[in-house]
């Protein structure tokens, strides 16, 4: 058997821990650049507040019935996300726990007896409510397919199910997928739902009728037939280790307002490469390859009725050796941005991308270029660890500039609750 264990709304859940007067209330939780709705409550949605849309076109709405509105604050999201898997580790055991997202686990639960299944799904659900204040789902079924089937059905009938489904015989995985549509299954996007649909395919029951050789060939050929093995009950999607080691970092944020001047653009690709390169260290690695990019201004006449970027501008360049030094990755992206920008062009949103990533005791020297890497080292070594220390990007590079005016907007940020001494939650 396999378990996910799923969040409850779970961005609005971080907002809601440390604000109890908020349990109950509508919430909802912006993306970056406080744009889009990304996150919303049970009472935000019955209210009929949609996923996804423009916060400008929802804010009637919020202000109609009071709607608290936050902006995302990744690192109170990131802190209690590494708060619930760690949860799950001691209670399972670390080789047991795939952590799928932020707010997703999947638990292989096969050396666990059928028989103490449903109470260890209570268990887990309450230990983590109890110790990390965070409200989850739980699904457990014979696939991860099937797990995902039921964490759905356990969220949308949370009376019935207090949250805890568990699919331990054929006739409840046979209800379980008459009750699933086809574009709510794990797995399958839009195209293949609509295509799905057309087949007369309605629910995961009917697509679970199929057969393989019918899957492999509309349904994306081996993921397909995985796909259809496990809604059949047969394991076929194994549990993942974690990814120690990333073989590409980006960095990208849109800007608080739209950019036009060199100077701007290139602070930003400066901070999000120091940034990149700080992510490099941290998994003792170098990179060779370095992408910058950069979004124009979508033309305002024209808007079609999708909301969308416009065109993008990148180029790429190869170092001589690979390095993890923010000056040294930070001089060629500013080398990059000079080449990507034109004059008069207003833009929102830039990047960074590093690759060709190896272990930083691997770096192919070159026989004509010094290997300046020991001093380097040393050097980011001293800035991370009073960076660490004191929070804030106390030392950084000139190159990011003082004033950041172009960074992105959080209008409704709320402390960081769980990572920064100044911004506890005080009790009166």
């Amino acid at each position: 058997m396999f378990a996910i264990v799923d969040c409850n709304s779970f961005y609005c859940s971080c907002e809601r821990l440390f604000r109890p007067a908020l349990e109950g209330q509508p919430v909802v939780v912006l993306s970056n650049n406080d744009g889009c709705i990304i996150a919303r409550s049970d009472e935000a949605k019955s209210l009929g507040i949609d996923m996804g849309i423009p916060y400008f076109m929802a804010k009637p709405l919020i202000e109609k019935y009071k709607v608290a509105t936050f902006s995302s604050n990744y690192n109170l999201y990131g802190n209690l996300s590494w708060r619930v898997m760690e949860t799950l580790r001691t209670l399972i055991g670390q080789q047991y726990v795939e952590v799928y997202s932020v707010d997703e686990a999947f638990i292989d639960l096969r050396h666990i007896p059928p028989s103490q299944i449903m109470a260890l799904a209570k268990k887990i659900k309450t230990t983590v409510e109890m110790w990390t204040g965070i409200k989850v789902s739980v699904g457990v079924a014979p696939t991860k397919v099937l797990s995902k089937v039921a964490n759905r059905l356990a969220k949308k009938h949370k009376e019935a199910t207090s949250c805890v489904l568990v699919l331990d015989t054929p006739n409840k995985i046979m209800q379980a997928l008459e009750r699933t549509p086809v574009a709510d299954i794990w797995g399958i996007g839009r195209q293949y739902a609509q295509k799905l649909l057309a087949n007369n395919i309605l629910t995961a029951h009917q697509l679970s009728k199929q057969t393989l050789m019918w899957a492999h060939k509309h349904l994306g050929g081996v993921v397909g037939v995985r796909l259809l093995r496990e809604l059949q009950g047969n394991p076929s999607i194994e549990m993942q280790t974690p990814l120690i080691c990333k073989q590409m970092i980006a960095t990208t944020r849109m800007f608080g307002k739209p950019v036009n001047s060199l100077q701007h653009i290139k602070e930003a690709v400066a901070t999000y490469t120091a940034r990149a390169a700080e992510k490099l260290r941290r998994q003792y690695s170098v990179a060779k390859a370095i992408t910058v990019f950069i979004v124009q201004q979508q033309p305002a006449n024209s808007y079609s009725g999708r909301y969308k970027h416009g065109p993008s501008l990148s180029a790429s360049t190869t170092l001589t050796i690979a390095t993890s030094s923010s000056g040294l990755l930070i001089k060629q992206a500013l080398l990059l941005a000079e080449q990507l920008y034109q004059e008069g062009s207003s833009y929102k949103k830039a990047g960074v991308i590093l690759g060709h990533i190896v272990p930083n005791d691997s770096i192919q020297c070159n026989l004509f270029v010094a290997n300046n890497h020991t001093v380097h080292s040393k050097l980011m070594q001293a800035v991370d660890n009073i960076n660490f220390a004191m929070r804030n990007d106390i030392v950084k590079f000139a190159a990011s500039g003082t004033e950041r005016n172009w960074k992105m907007q959080q209008n409704f940020i709320s402390p960081r609750y769980t990572t920064r001494w100044h911004e506890l939650c005080l009790v009166h």
